[in-house]
């Protein structure tokens, strides 16, 4: 399988951060692309997107400001075939894209990424302040997972995720 491209530019508010690319992403070149993922309904509701959108057009929203990247580019399963190793080179690429392209906010989309990439043993939701960021000037906002297997209640999730949205609607104005 292929890996899914990242969607990265220069001068973007959001940045968000996944494990790695879903089976199904993989098959059709696109980030959240599981009909079971949650994520652009969660976009949707928050506020952080002015309509529904879907997979295909995740490359749309760098026009918002929102950017794509994985820790690690291999396509699997579940987070649980990621290899150590993969976790180790994912850091280096992932501290080098944030450093190159300075995001006003790194959003790690569940705490296993975040904890993975930070090699923090712990992390609340939302922002991380009481820690220096790992790249230095990248706000770094823990949200939860978007998979449809988190057992947190939706409206829980969303909320979160509203808090991201403030925020980022902060830093524009």
């Amino acid at each position: 399988m292929n890996p899914v491209k990242d969607h990265l530019d220069f001068g973007l508010h959001i940045v968000f951060i996944g494990f790695n690319p879903s089976l199904r992403s993989a098959e059709v070149g696109h980030h959240y692309a599981n009909p079971r993922n949650n994520f652009w309904r969660i976009l949707h509701r928050s506020g952080l997107t002015p309509r529904l959108y879907d997979a295909s057009e995740d490359g749309e929203l760098l026009k918002l400001g929102y950017g794509f990247t994985n820790i690690v580019a291999r396509p699997t399963r579940g987070a649980e075939d990621i290899t150590r190793e993969e976790y180790r080179e994912g850091r280096d690429l992932l501290r080098a894209k944030l450093a190159k392209y300075r995001p006003h906010i790194a959003c790690f989309v569940g705490k296993g990424v975040y904890t993975e990439f930070s090699r923090r043993t712990k992390a609340g939701w939302g922002f991380q302040e009481e820690l220096e960021p790992v790249v230095d000037g990248v706000r770094e906002f823990v949200a939860p997972s978007s998979s449809g297997l988190v057992r947190m209640p939706m409206e829980e999730i969303i909320g979160i995720y509203r808090r991201l949205n403030e925020a980022a609607r902060t830093d524009l104005e």
